[in-house]
């Protein structure tokens, strides 16, 4: 067993197990009402996907369909951000903008790929077109590598802030025993932080 297919192991497993607390959630959620089950429908829905693309399977999803459902999802975050009392229209969706960013990089891992489909097709164009559409596919590399790095950079971010947000409450807590509302937070930022980092790695894994 090679080092990527490990990878591509743990991938699966973390997102699997996104996709079952997801559709759990969905079924379970009492706030929010029908806001909250479609934040974790989609959720699921992405998360699976996320477990089948490591695998030869996962290259015969339909990419045009992917990236349409997927940016309409990356909307969807936005868009449906309601205040609270405690909060303002600007901070409610920035709240939500890091979901709102995974599903555009799922959207753009599916874009990718449709390209990629394309440049296979076209690998047989004439001699005389060859210069011109090895400069259009540079162009287009250029402005991909600029996407790709500005999500990547997003994606590390919400991880590490998701992932290590709780560490020093968790160090002068120790002994005590944490309210279960509290314990409920550090689990959902838990695994906020797991499935950025884990998009972030299939964002820069080569396909």
């Amino acid at each position: 067993m090679s080092a990527t297919d490990v990878v591509h192991y743990m991938l699966t497993a973390l997102f699997a197990a996104a996709a079952v607390r997801a559709l759990r959630r969905s079924v379970l959620v009492r706030a929010g009402g029908c806001r909250s089950r479609v934040d974790h429908l989609l959720h699921a829905v992405m998360a699976l996907t996320m477990a089948v693309m490591p695998w030869s399977r996962g290259g015969a999803l339909p990419a045009l369909p992917q990236s349409v459902f997927f940016a309409a999802a990356a909307l969807w975050f936005p868009l449906t951000a309601v205040r609270d009392g405690r909060e303002g229209q600007l901070s409610a969706t920035v709240r939500r903008l890091p979901y709102a960013v995974g599903m555009a990089a799922m959207t753009w891992m599916s874009y990718r790929a449709a390209g990629q489909s394309h440049e296979t097709m076209a690998d047989g164009v004439p001699t005389t077109h060859q210069a011109m559409h090895v400069s259009h596919s540079m162009g287009e590399s250029k402005a991909g590598s600029v996407v790709t790095g500005v999500l990547a950079l997003y994606l590390l971010t919400c991880a590490l802030h998701s992932l290590t947000r709780d560490m020093p409450a968790l160090r002068t807590t120790t002994g005590t025993v944490a309210e279960p509302a509290g314990l409920r937070n550090v689990c959902d930022r838990f695994w906020d932080g797991a499935t950025a980092m884990g998009t972030l790695v299939m964002l820069l894994m080569p396909h």
